[in-house]
């Protein structure tokens, strides 16, 4: 099969590998109709490749066609539509019967002290081959898969279920905004656009700011406050809530946060350096640019909450934990536990209506094969790029 390989720092290239087969009896095979391009796929692309081996198969987004189902998957049947959540998780552990799906104790990396294995994303996480293929195998698929009606609907309308729209979700509900209350959202990329649309659906003012326009254009038409990035922009939105700042605070940009060299070159620096020596810099150095975290901390209201669903890597990155215990602030954070949330979203995307704009997302739906320069569109945000879909039937562009 065609799949998405990690080649090397900012380097990806579509391969001819083995196609995936059953190995447990809880396996399936999906045969992928639509795979995302995910911001956290950026960190891979970038920063983290000391934990990625040449060749890996990336990508965490799929959805797609049951293809085959081990003897003991029971609930699925070839044929079968359905999106597949990136965190891998069985459903029957303490930490699943629990909610935290991303915390899986079946399948926690232990080697790396992580949580749930995930698709496509590092040793850390598993080292499990992803979703940007022709074919993907499925592991717990008595469990994980979400069957969506075969009706013909575009693929748009549910794939972000298995990342994207519940991240978002879990986001806004860490953020612990009141009844009527405001959120303010910082970085209108993806989960953060739809952040802002959740928070809009439960009444909230939302105030979402973002350096691009294409991005700011995109949150205002569904109904957010926009505004560009500068370094009034605290103040002004903290004048906008009576000079306290919002209720909470949902920082969606994590470590890709502008506003930082220092941190930026270290990043860079630390995906260049021999794998070994990068590691060690990711496990016990600073290399996060936080200005998007300490812009929240700061934005947010005495007695608030801060709310991040960005990907921060780095083990030793300096917090203002004076201003953090001053402003009495609480903090949550943590990898989406898809399952935990769809019974709350389905309703919403199988509305006709679309009350969060899941067909209102995608700007760029390609080939798998045109997946290589699709990277370098979406982290240098040209184009107007904001979501990226792959799509292995297209022929390449």
């Amino acid at each position: 099969m065609r799949a998405l390989t990690w080649q090397g720092t900012e380097k990806v290239s579509v391969e001819t590998v083995p196609d995936p087969t059953i190995q447990e009896p809880t396996d399936a095979i999906v045969r992928i109709t639509s795979t995302a391009i995910c911001g956290s796929d950026l960190h891979l692309y970038r920063v983290l490749g000391p934990y990625i081996d040449k060749g890996d198969v990336l990508g965490h987004e799929p959805m797609g066609i049951v293809e085959e189902v081990g003897s003991a998957v029971t609930n699925l049947k070839v044929g079968d539509r359905v999106v597949v959540p990136f965190n891998i998780s069985c459903g029957h552990c303490w930490m699943c019967k629990n909610g935290l799906q991303s915390q899986c104790e079946t399948t926690q990396v232990t080697e790396y002290g992580s949580g749930a294995a995930l698709f496509g994303y590092t040793k850390m996480y598993g080292q499990v081959p992803g979703g940007q293929a022709e074919y993907l195998r499925v592991p717990h698929a008595d469990y994980g898969p979400i069957v969506i009606p075969d009706d013909g609907t575009p693929d748009d309308r549910w794939l972000f279920l298995s990342d994207i729209l519940p991240t978002a979700w879990q986001a806004v509900q860490y953020a612990n905004v009141p009844e009527g209350g405001t959120l303010a959202v910082l970085g209108l990329g993806p989960v953060g656009q739809f952040a802002a649309r959740i928070g809009k659906h439960l009444g909230y003012r939302v105030l979402a700011v973002d350096p691009e326009q294409v991005r700011r254009d995109l949150g205002a038409k569904h109904g957010a406050e926009v505004f560009d990035l500068s370094k009034d922009t605290v103040p002004e939105l903290v004048d906008l809530t009576d000079g306290r700042g919002p209720d909470g605070v949902v920082d969606a940009v994590g470590m890709e946060a502008h506003g930082n060299p220092v941190a930026g070159f270290a990043q860079r620096a630390a995906g260049l350096l021999p794998d070994a020596l990068a590691k060690k810099a990711i496990e016990t150095a600073g290399i996060d640019r936080l200005a998007a975290v300490h812009a929240a901390i700061d934005l947010v209201r005495r007695g608030g909450t801060v709310s991040l669903s960005g990907v921060y890597g780095g083990m030793a990155d300096p917090m203002p934990m004076m201003t953090m215990f001053d402003k009495q602030i609480t903090i949550r954070e943590g990898q989406c536990n898809v399952k935990h949330w769809i019974d709350d979203i389905m309703p919403l995307v199988q509305d006709p209506s679309d009350p969060l704009g899941t067909l209102d997302l995608t700007t760029h739906r390609v080939s798998l094969e045109d997946a290589p320069h699709m990277y370098e569109v979406f982290q240098k945000k040209q184009d107007g790029c904001v979501k990226v879909v792959l799509d292995p039937a297209l022929a390449a562009a």
